[in-house]
């Protein structure tokens, strides 16, 4: 498995970022909003968008660097064709295993883990 992510698995082009604000179904969970939207390729695609103010340029990065390694770990049980956006909100700091949690419990709220 690949230890990162491809070009094609991340959304950068403003469109597609505002297609899946627009058509994304939304879950929240302490501190993290998750958008959820089908984009019709053969391939699951990621931004993470920590809000304005959300400490300094550390904080943010880390909060995405740990938020896409939960989603790269999780990604081969998903079903494809889904692109997700997580909005970040300042608030306390999680560790990595409360953090990998709350995203599996987004995960499975937003129904795109593949059927056992």
């Amino acid at each position: 498995m690949r230890k990162s992510l491809t070009k094609q698995e991340i959304v950068k082009k403003k469109p597609e970022i505002d297609a899946i604000f627009r058509k994304g179904k939304k879950f929240s969970c302490s501190g993290v909003r998750l958008l959820v939207a089908p984009n019709g390729l053969g391939v699951d695609r990621v931004i993470v968008i920590p809000v304005r103010h959300f400490g300094n340029s550390v904080e943010r990065n880390r909060i995405r660097r740990q938020i896409k390694e939960i989603w790269r770990i999780e990604k081969p049980k998903f079903r494809t064709g889904f692109d997700f956006a997580f909005v970040v909100y300042p608030g306390k700091v999680l560790d990595h295993e409360t953090q990998r949690k709350q995203l599996t419990y987004l995960f499975s709220q937003a129904e795109v883990y593949l059927a056992d």
